[in-house]
């Protein structure tokens, strides 16, 4: 049986001051509602690059490490911003297919097979780029809590989900800021637990909560993986924290 899903609603945003100043504050906000649950030696998992900031503040509330979880979205050919599909790293890549969109916009299988090469070679480019020769941690058995900025649609947050799942993670759980009460409801029962601050009910972009939405660079993202390296250091063996 699945967990609950925890929902802290607001009015609509439309013609309000934004919900969070940046993506660290949001990430401030989602730790505090996540301390309150249940966690068998997280690890926080954020959806680069936009989730990384709202995930470092995670990881250093809960005294856990901090990593990527690299997934792609596929567009729907002539339409690149609606989710045809996710691809999600891993030993065998997962691919994530919304068959509605798919019949809705006639995308054949070998547009699919392009696009997913596309992806996966900017996914390979990333896991060089942030990772090198580094040792990743093993979630099998321990609570995984994958982070993004946000859900749209939700496509790219299933296909972390079900990569997690295939890795025998012990507990999923998916945490953002901000995202549709119909996303949020399509996810449920696919996760162990879903913390979702604000749910607006004319949603139309995850960037519309923030006052500060900026695109983030790669070394942004290395700052924080590097940041989140050392506090996991200064905790040291004498200090063994929820993750060990």
């Amino acid at each position: 049986m699945r967990g609950p899903t925890l929902r802290f609603h607001v009015l609509a945003m439309t013609g309000r001051a934004p919900l969070f100043r940046d993506r660290a504050d949001a990430g401030r906000r989602l730790a505090e509602a996540l301390a309150v649950l249940d966690h068998d030696r997280p690890l926080i998992y954020a959806l680069p690059r936009g989730g990384v900031p709202v995930a470092f503040e995670i990881a250093r509330r809960l005294d856990a490490p901090l990593d990527l979880i690299l997934v792609r979205k596929i567009g729907a050919p002539g339409h690149p911003e609606l989710a045809l599909a996710a691809v999600v790293d891993g030993d065998r890549p997962h691919l994530v297919i919304n068959e509605g969109v798919r019949r809705a916009t006639g995308a054949e299988d070998a547009f699919i097979e392009q696009a997913q090469a596309r992806e996966l070679a900017e996914i390979e480019r990333r896991r060089s780029l942030y990772f090198g020769a580094r040792a990743r941690p093993d979630p099998r058995g321990r609570t995984a809590v994958i982070v993004d900025d946000g859900l749209a649609t939700g496509a790219t947050a299933l296909a972390a989900v079900h990569s997690l799942r295939l890795k025998s993670a012990a507990r999923v759980i998916l945490a953002v800021p901000v995202a549709p009460p119909e996303a949020v409801a399509a996810l449920r029962s696919q996760v162990d637990a879903l913390v979702c601050l604000e749910t607006p009910e004319d949603f139309r972009s995850v960037g519309e909560a923030y006052a500060d939405f900026h695109q983030l660079e790669d070394e942004e993202v290395l700052d924080l993986l590097a940041d989140a390296a050392d506090f996991g250091a200064r905790r040291g063996p004498g200090r063994p924290g929820p993750s060990a």
